[in-house]
């Protein structure tokens, strides 16, 4: 029976961890849409530029 609260703790931290995290892009978020992350600056290797975000950084996307 202990184990079994051992595992609910774990369980439970692991979702803590992840409830703030949304699963999907907002749809506001254009850059998340176009599976593209926001950098500042310019866009180095491997990505490549897509877009500018919200914040004025650079919207990237990894290249092939």
């Amino acid at each position: 029976m202990r184990i079994l609260y051992q595992l609910l703790v774990v369980l439970f931290l692991m979702l803590q961890g992840a409830a703030g995290q949304p699963f999907l892009p907002s749809p506001g978020d254009g850059c998340g849409v176009q599976n593209g992350r926001c950098f500042p600056g310019i866009c180095r290797r491997p990505y490549y530029w897509i877009g500018t975000c919200r914040n004025g950084y650079s919207c990237c996307r990894r290249g092939w």
